[in-house]
């Protein structure tokens, strides 16, 4: 005797309705909503060529809002990529705005490169000065504008890289943010924020090389300086001496040998103890006018001096310990 059509339908539902609830568990008849990505073992995990992060045994996707920075359009050649570019400048920390606004070309000519009128002329003047005063829309702005050209102005001075001017910024815009600048000059704290990129970056400058293209002297540059460093938490290590050894020698016009030379005297007496307390520079140029004489291309100790920036006397007790430390006898 066979069952009613109802019933047989009903019977039919019923076993499709738990095979679904079958598929919402996993292997081990976990449920899925119940997993939690943490717990998961990183080898099990698989990266799509789309970005997504899927837990393979689940079938549960950890991470999937990734965005392609990326252009839509392929290019296989410098050319090809340059004509189908539709992108400006990348953005930048060393401008107040980060590159972002619109300026207003200083040409007087229109779209087709023919002079525009008279009466044209003096409207996109006042445009432009329009333009340049709402770039700043508050004093905090205005002092990040003057602070950030400060910094790119001594960079230029000192012909440090690109690199150095973005760290700067980046030291300054903390030092704002964090209400450091209250009670100091811009011009300190630009400087002292350049002379912490240097040292960050490993193209060490001196105090008075940077004070030299500053408009502050070299007392509160290494005030504002310590002050800084301590409050943002930027942890520098000492200078290694023999990262000047290279510009000095160069300028002095002093060979390879001469180099290697000095660098080995700094490593020597370095080990024994003599490098605590002492200036970088100052040791550097002592390191190098030894070097020098041990090998017959001798500067005097004013030419030295004068490029190291410190004075003959430091150069003569710095020369006197490190020969005695080195056993030599000069």
């Amino acid at each position: 005797m066979t069952r009613p059509t109802r019933q047989r339908d009903h019977d039919r539902q019923r076993v499709r309705d738990e095979d679904a609830d079958e598929t919402e568990t996993d292997a081990e008849g976990v449920d899925a909503g119940e997993l939690d990505p943490e717990d998961f073992d990183p080898e099990e995990l698989t990266r799509t060529a789309d970005g997504e992060l899927i837990h393979e045994e689940s079938g549960l996707i950890v991470e999937e809002e990734q965005i392609d920075p990326g252009p839509e359009w392929r290019a296989f050649n410098h050319s090809e990529r340059q004509s189908k570019s539709r992108v400006g400048a990348p953005t930048t920390k060393t401008m107040h705005d980060k590159g972002l606004t619109t300026t207003i070309d200083w040409k007087d000519k229109d779209a087709y490169g023919r002079s525009i009128s008279s009466k044209k002329r003096s409207q996109m003047h006042r445009l432009r000065k329009w333009q340049e005063r709402i770039r700043t829309k508050d004093a905090g702005e205005r002092n990040l504008q003057f602070a950030l050209s400060e910094i790119d102005r001594m960079a230029s001075a000192l012909g440090v890289p690109r690199s150095v001017r973005e760290v700067a910024s980046v030291i300054y815009r903390r030092a704002l943010n964090e209400d450091l600048i209250r009670g100091r000059s811009i011009e300190g704290v630009s400087t002292a924020a350049l002379y912490a990129a240097c040292r960050k970056e490993g193209i060490p400058r001196s105090l008075e090389e940077i004070s030299d293209v500053s408009r502050v002297d070299r007392k509160e540059i290494g005030r504002t300086y310590r002050y800084i460093s301590q409050e943002l938490g930027l942890e520098m290590r000492p200078v290694d001496p023999k990262k000047y050894v290279p510009r000095f020698s160069s300028e002095l016009e002093l060979s390879e040998e001469v180099q290697s030379k000095a660098n080995e005297i700094i490593e020597t007496t370095a080990e024994k103890g003599l490098l605590s307390g002492k200036s970088p520079t100052g040791y550097a140029a002592a390191a190098i006018y030894a070097a020098s004489l041990l090998c017959n291309e001798k500067k005097t100790q004013r030419e030295v001096a004068d490029v190291a920036q410190v004075t003959e006397v430091t150069i003569r007790n710095r020369y006197q310990e490190q020969i005695e430390a080195m056993g030599i006898h000069g």
